[in-house]
């Protein structure tokens, strides 16, 4: 393992996936341990994205107090089946939410009569609960949640927001083996926006991979653009972004 200092971000990368995913997962929980001896519980956004399985899977090796931890997802599908296994809150849940006895979980719902009024709810669901920790991604375009290059919007005056899914973002859905034809992937989803995810104490972004290795690259040597929205981490004062080799090959070491 390798560990440097870029702008803001601490970036670590390991020799594999494997080792990539428990050591996020035990600084995860070196975090939610810090955080619980300042406050009663703590609310933390967890990405659904293969990119995230072996940090989800090492989990279960950490000794954490669940019941004081509220839990949320950072975006969702619109116009899936209910019970579709793409669907980002039934991603987690199978992972995750079901797994352990969370203090609180709530569910962006893409299938609600009224998305407007959907927004607003996780809204004020997320100003009764301010985030503590973000566990995040990014994205092959280099979107945060689903804050593609077209929609993403550094001062977004919203909290959550629907936005239409760029192509190069639905055509990573293929990519990851999410759906196999880019045709069942949907036009939209619901997103928490750009301002929501940065205002976390702590980032954890895990990303890794061959094809995420170029939006790796963007993210610490562009320019702070919303061209490459993964720039805007570098705004932050507490990022950690854990790669492997594959994902961190194009940097300049």
């Amino acid at each position: 393992m390798s560990t440097k200092k870029e702008y803001n971000i601490e970036v670590k990368i390991y020799g594999s996936r494997k080792d990539l995913g428990a050591a996020a997962a035990e600084r995860f929980a070196r975090e939610i341990d810090r955080l619980l001896i300042e406050k009663q519980e703590i609310n933390v956004v967890f990405a659904a994205a293969p990119s995230q399985n072996e940090f989800l899977k090492y989990l279960f090796d950490q000794n954490l107090a669940w019941n004081r931890i509220n839990a949320f997802h950072m975006d969702e599908y619109i116009g899936l089946p209910a019970n579709a296994p793409q669907g980002f809150g039934n991603f987690l849940k199978d992972r995750l939410f079901a797994r352990f006895s969370f203090k609180s979980v709530h569910y962006l719902n893409g299938n609600a009569e009224n998305l407007d009024e959907e927004c607003l709810r996780y809204s004020d669901l997320l100003l009764q609960y301010p985030i503590d920790i973000v566990c995040m991604g990014i994205g092959e375009n280099g979107h945060l949640a689903f804050n593609d290059p077209p929609v993403a919007d550094f001062e977004d005056p919203l909290t959550v927001k629907v936005v239409d899914l760029d192509l190069a973002c639905r055509n990573q859905q293929v990519n990851d083996g999410c759906f196999k034809h880019l045709d069942e992937v949907p036009l939209s989803a619901l997103t928490l926006t750009i301002p929501t995810l940065l205002r976390a104490k702590f980032i954890s972004s895990v990303v890794p991979g061959t094809t995420k290795a170029r939006a790796v690259a963007n993210t610490l040597e562009k320019e702070i653009s919303t061209r490459y929205p993964s720039t805007i981490l570098r705004n932050h004062t507490n990022v950690e972004l854990f790669l492997d080799y594959e994902s961190s090959q194009l940097l300049n070491k």
